[in-house]
């Protein structure tokens, strides 16, 4: 049962994470309330999966991923490359995610990164709803929001880690189990 509760907080930090990634676009702010829900529910997800599989290797992993990353993005805050919110949003998507959808996620970041990174040098590509908002914001403060492709990266990361235990569970019996 433990495992539907930690299924639980990682689907209630999806619309979290859509916030974040708008807030983000419209602001170009991420702010510590919303990260620290994130890391309550990564934590207290990861904590769950560690009490019913019985191993603390995958929150082990992901906490030192977290400060690895934490670690790694610093020196780009202090040389103004990236913003305070993205490294400490960053640092917590570890914990999310979970070290064993880790890599799912960075391929994940790498498209909706590149993608961003179209989308900003070549902005016509938009429809035109999206240009309109794109040119407000952009316009305004010539900044592209990081904040964005990591929300969407981690958002599409939860739903295949659901999708994959929910067939895991379907596979193995235990959901007829439960009926």
């Amino acid at each position: 049962m433990l495992l539907v509760e930690a299924l639980l907080l990682k689907a209630l930090a999806i619309p979290l994470l859509a916030w974040i990634a708008w807030f983000d676009f419209t602001t170009q702010k991420i702010t510590n309330r919303d990260v620290l829900l994130l890391l309550c529910m990564g934590a207290g997800s990861l904590l769950l999966l560690s009490l019913q599989s019985g191993s603390w290797w995958d929150t082990g992993f992901s906490a030192i991923g977290g400060l690895v990353l934490f670690l790694a993005l610093f020196p780009f805050w202090v040389l103004r490359k990236i913003g305070a919110g993205d490294v400490k949003l960053m640092a917590v998507m570890p914990l999310l995610i979970g070290g064993n959808s880790l890599v799912v996620f960075t391929v994940l970041l790498l498209f909706f990164a590149v993608a961003t990174a179209v989308l900003v040098k070549n902005p016509f590509m938009l429809p035109a709803g999206a240009f309109r908002l794109y040119v407000e914001h952009m316009d305004r403060k010539g900044v592209v929001p990081f904040g964005v492709p990591i929300a969407a990266s981690a958002i599409c990361g939860i739903v295949y880690l659901i999708y994959e235990s929910l067939v895991l569970a379907n596979s193995s019996g235990i959901l007829g189990q439960l009926n």
